[in-house]
């Protein structure tokens, strides 16, 4: 493989890699929403009441399972709610109706959930509800992002011929590495006492190599702390036979962290970005 120059090499970056499910996952959305649908078509009877607060009570004392889901109607993910008042502390107990009517009727008057209801600001609750549940899953998307990159490093592994748990293998630990293949990994485990896991392995019949995966849309600190890791690991896998380190990685975030990258870039050879792996690059690198 011809040299590279990091320049050129940066300017293939590229902003995005999200797919269609990054931003919302709906399956998610819709599952979370039907297991507590007879409990928000329940509370559904109260919107527009002229007695909220009587008919409220009225229901916990038929129907007490639909407190549990009156936190999401304040996308809350928790069954416990803390509130602070002029009283001190108080501790709302959701998974279970574990307190009187009348406390829940407190904290929906309180909370502004009545008002909501009652006022016609909504017209359903499951509807609602939907809303809120697309709101709290984009808090997903750094979780999804960081999935992102593995599943297309995987895709590429597959096109490259590598089949899963035969050539290739998903998140290792250096110990199962060193196990499987009777291959001393001290130098990079400092002597046993850490355990690093790596996102992918890949066997061949000449070596073995470990693969860490990221993306970066923006920057951060994170950054920095990543190119210098990776760039231990990188001197101390060059001393260990018949094994290499490769990293993939790209995002726009890194031409803020150019610098440590670029440290990284020099000492590491197997380092690469989507555009390599659309050239054909493992082919070239796992022999």
């Amino acid at each position: 493989m011809s040299k590279r120059i990091f320049d050129n090499w940066l300017k293939t970056f590229r902003a995005s890699i999200a797919t269609y499910s990054y931003y919302v996952d709906f399956n998610k959305v819709y599952k979370n929403v039907d297991s507590i649908k007879v409990e928000l078509n329940i509370l559904n009877s109260l919107i527009g009441s002229k007695n909220i607060k009587q008919e409220f009570e009225s229901i916990l004392v038929k129907y007490p399972e639909v407190v549990k889901c009156i936190p999401v109607l304040l996308a809350v993910r928790s069954t416990e709610i803390p509130i602070s008042d002029e009283n001190g502390m108080f501790v709302y107990e959701f998974g279970n109706m574990v307190y009187d009517a009348a406390v829940y009727s407190k904290f929906m008057e309180k909370s502004g959930l009545f008002n909501l209801m009652q006022n016609h600001l909504i017209s359903n609750l499951v509807d609602y509800v939907t809303g809120v549940e697309t709101g709290l899953d984009s808090n997903g998307r750094k979780n999804r992002g960081g999935h992102l990159m593995e599943d297309l490093v995987e895709v590429f592994i597959k096109k490259a011929g590598f089949v899963k748990d035969e050539t290739y293998f998903k998140e290792m630990y250096v110990s199962d590495i060193s196990k499987k293949w009777n291959i001393d990994l001290s130098a990079i485990s400092n002597q046993g006492k850490m355990e690093k896991r790596f996102d992918y392995v890949v066997k061949t019949d000449n070596a073995i190599y470990a693969i860490e995966t990221n993306f970066y849309g923006s920057g951060g600190s994170k950054l920095n702390e990543t190119a210098r890791s990776y760039k231990t690991i990188a001197l101390e896998a060059k001393t260990i036979p018949n094994f290499e380190f490769v990293w993939f990685t790209d995002g726009l975030g890194w031409t803020s962290a150019r610098n440590n990258l670029e440290e990284t870039f020099d000492v590491l050879e197997h380092i690469y970005c989507i555009n390599d792996m659309e050239a054909g690059v493992m082919k070239e690198v796992f022999r």
